[in-house]
């Protein structure tokens, strides 16, 4: 009976404590308790005062995870904006009934279709870029007979032609592509033609950067800039959508060759004996 006694008037004292405000270590000192289990009995019941509570780092976190839970999202789109585990969130909104699926924004359907489709469209870069490297290494050193007949396919393409009605026996090559350019006057070179007799100048709208694309085209051409003619500003019509913008756009080179019309009658001959060559009925039997 007594030790019931004992153990209720000390209750007492320790609730009195607690109620005071003190931790355990500070009850457990006052009344020289030493057992863990007895001072705990103690105070059974009982709160612990607020300032002894140890503030939880993920309170906020999952506040936020529930109020996100509330307004529909789902697990993964919690996680990816809180940056914590799928797991946690789990716990922490399990108690939230599930949300309608919602339908999704233009937006994210096309970055779900981009995560998608970016290890296909890799693999298919990577492909693209083996078969790109293997044709560079097939094609090898040329000899000059192959750059002759790339250069006269080259300026029968993209170069000024004659016309029956209107004979014009001039070389004039117009490209925005510096690598033909440069194949182009490697071919002009090949033929022995003077670089006194070839003239440059641009062709360029008038939105561009005028004399940064002088200055470029110059330096590609290795010419300096007295060797260049006046550059042809193209006026810009607001209602045409041009796809030819930016710092990488500059314009189109215009080489022209003086004292050009026998050369110009080899090209076209040249041409002739090429378009008879490939004829169908003289091309060489690969099988």
């Amino acid at each position: 009976m007594t030790e019931i006694t004992d153990f209720a008037s000390l209750r007492d004292r320790a609730l009195t404590l607690r109620r005071e405000g003190l931790s355990l270590r500070q009850i457990a000192d006052q009344l020289q308790v030493r057992s863990k289990d007895l001072l705990q009995r103690l105070v059974a019941g009982e709160p612990a005062p607020e300032w002894t509570k140890r503030p939880n780092a993920k309170d906020d976190l999952r506040d936020r995870a529930r109020e996100l839970r509330r307004k529909g999202w789902t697990y993964d789109e919690i996680t990816a904006e809180l940056g914590c585990s799928k797991s946690s969130v789990s716990l922490w909104v399990r108690d939230l009934p599930k949300p309608e699926r919602r339908p999704r924004t233009r937006e994210e359907a096309s970055a779900i279709a981009k995560r998608a489709w970016e290890p296909k469209l890799r693999l298919r870069e990577e492909e693209r870029q083996r078969t790109k490297k293997a044709a560079m290494d097939e094609v090898g050193q040329l000899t000059d007979r192959e750059l002759f007949l790339i250069g006269v396919g080259l300026y029968w393409a993209e170069g000024t032609k004659s016309k029956p009605y209107e004979r014009r026996e001039r070389v004039t090559f117009v490209n925005s592509d510096p690598g033909m350019v440069k194949i182009f006057l490697s071919w002009l070179n090949l033929l022995n033609v003077e670089r006194e007799n070839v003239r440059f100048y641009v062709m360029i709208h008038e939105t561009a950067d005028v004399p940064g694309a002088e200055q470029y085209w110059a330096d590609l051409v290795g010419a300096d800039r007295s060797a260049f003619n006046k550059t042809t500003i193209k006026k810009h019509n607001p209602k045409t959508v041009r796809k030819n913008v930016g710092e990488t756009y500059r314009g189109c080179l215009v080489i022209q060759v003086r004292q050009s019309a026998e050369l110009y009658r080899r090209i076209e001959g040249a041409w002739c004996g090429i378009v008879g060559t490939a004829s169908a009925g003289d091309l060489p039997n690969r099988t």
